[in-house]
């Protein structure tokens, strides 16, 4: 992992998200990137436009974006961390998928008001950008603080393969927060199944810790879930992106939403196939 790049609108969320990214890059010696996007509406009264005025508007938002990385930087925890900063004028969305185009990006950061399911969890631009990204993106509710030894799951059907990509980002997670093991909860459809002997291989290749694998079935899979999360004390949840699976389908249903309104501090959220 060379660079984590944070979205923030200098909020309380962003804030706290920026924390936690400084957190991580901390212990992966990589960079972090502060990104900010400018509504192309900004700034502008229609009725005294001026284009000298607009553009002072946009280099006082630039220099707010140092003046608020700086503020992480200064501290004694976090001087040996190098931040960049980029403010751009444009929707969230597209200002952080330009930047992802043209710079070796590894993780993204977003901040979220709290939890509430898959649909409310991320909050529009942080559900965009899941959308829109191939990127492993790490939502942080605003509640959650960087702990080292969280418990981590990845929920799992084993129909949606991981790129390479996403499996150096789960491996820098784990790396940083020392956790010795990954809990894999697999849900299989077939209730004959009592265990995927391929897709644990598959995994134990790609993946440098100990792995704990539990299955359940399609048949309980929403209460099963909310069973594990609970019992396991799940810190962090990692998904996989891939709207036909079981996967996507449960995390959508008001009952599992609300465990992870109680349960669950942050999510990453991994995408099938991509490099």
């Amino acid at each position: 992992m060379k660079k984590i790049l944070v979205a923030t609108d200098f909020s309380n969320c962003a804030r706290n998200a920026m924390e936690y990214a400084m957190n991580l890059a901390k212990v992966l010696q990589v960079e972090v990137c502060a990104i900010h996007a400018i509504g192309s509406t900004e700034g502008i009264d229609n009725n005294t436009y001026n284009a000298i005025y607009i553009e002072d508007y946009y280099n006082n938002k630039r220099e707010a974006l140092k003046a608020w990385a700086a503020k992480f930087t200064e501290t004694a925890d976090f001087n040996g961390v190098n931040v960049s900063t980029v403010c751009e004028v444009g929707s969230v969305s597209n200002v952080i998928t330009k930047y992802i185009s043209t710079n070796p990006v590894d993780l993204l950061v977003m901040g979220t008001m709290g939890s509430t399911g898959i649909a409310g969890l991320f909050g529009s631009n942080a559900n965009t950008m899941v959308e829109k990204s191939t990127t492993p993106t790490l939502i942080i509710p605003m509640e959650s603080k960087f702990s080292m030894h969280p418990v981590i799951t990845l929920a799992t059907d084993f129909a949606a393969k991981l790129s390479s990509s996403d499996f150096n980002g789960l491996n820098r997670i784990l790396e940083a927060s020392r956790s010795e093991k990954l809990d894999v909860l697999n849900i299989i459809e077939d209730p004959q199944w009592k265990t995927n002997k391929e897709g644990e291989e598959g995994l134990r290749k790609q993946i440098n810790t100990k792995l704990d694998f539990n299955y359940i079935t399609e048949n309980n899979t929403a209460e099963g879930i909310m069973n594990y999360i609970i019992s396991s004390k799940t810190d962090i949840l990692c998904l996989v992106k891939h709207h036909h699976n079981i996967i996507y389908r449960i995390f959508n249903r008001s009952t599992v939403n609300q465990v992870m309104n109680r349960s669950i501090k942050a999510v990453l959220v991994l995408h099938e196939g991509a490099n």
